[in-house]
């Protein structure tokens, strides 16, 4: 488990790091990664290998899926189905961190969404994160940085430490200190017939009923 830190402030100082964790990442590796909500932990998402020790490193129940990130709603397209309405309600809401709910594409493992015929997709309000995806060419893994079940954490030296105890690490961690108070990202559900928010974060049910109009 190797760290590196890095400087938010000044991204070009982190192009080392963000190399470095490219090469992590395509070789089936695992990244926990700062975002605009919480520390993640990310592998390609189209890797089926990868996903399959991301469920070992937090000891996630298969069933359970696992979010990810993408830069863009071309890139979302890869994976899920956009028609026009939803294509218009993601250009709304998008960068945010706003988790969206949409059917999937067989680009995508079915390890990733506990074998559901559906997926979340976001894209992050958060340049570092937004880079690290265009670097490697992919979706990443969006799922919190801790074991499953456990609260995350914004404090990465817990992180840290929490994966010292543990047989199963991550392969990187980029450490961007202790992040600023947030909490994992608002769903927004698009697969089915009418937009339904299934769990409210940093965008409250009132912002997004203003912003959707529905």
């Amino acid at each position: 488990m190797k760290i590196i830190k890095i400087n938010l402030n000044n991204l070009k100082e982190s192009i080392s790091a963000i190399e470095e964790a490219i090469i992590v990442l395509r070789a089936g590796g695992s990244v926990v990664y700062p975002t605009d909500t919480i520390y993640g932990l990310g592998v390609n998402a189209l890797n089926g290998e990868a996903i399959s020790r991301l469920f070992k490193i937090k000891r996630r129940p298969m069933e359970k899926a696992v979010p990810v990130i993408v830069n863009s709603i071309e890139m979302a397209r890869k994976i899920a189905y956009i028609d026009y309405k939803k294509d218009e309600i993601l250009g709304k809401i998008w960068p945010s961190p706003i988790t969206v709910i949409l059917h999937k594409k067989d680009t995508v493992p079915d390890i990733l969404t506990g074998t559901k015929d559906t997926v979340g997709i976001r894209i992050p309000d958060f340049e570092f994160a937004r880079i690290l995806i265009s670097s490697l060419g992919a979706p990443i893994t969006a799922t919190s940085a801790n074991i499953s079940g456990e609260e995350p954490s914004l404090n990465i030296q817990k992180i840290i430490d929490r994966f010292n105890q543990t047989n199963d690490k991550p392969d990187l961690i980029l450490d961007a200190g202790t992040l600023l108070p947030s909490e994992p990202s608002t769903i927004l559900d698009l697969s089915g017939q009418k937009p339904k928010i299934l769990r409210i974060g940093p965008v409250k049910k009132e912002q997004l009923l203003d912003i959707l109009s529905f």
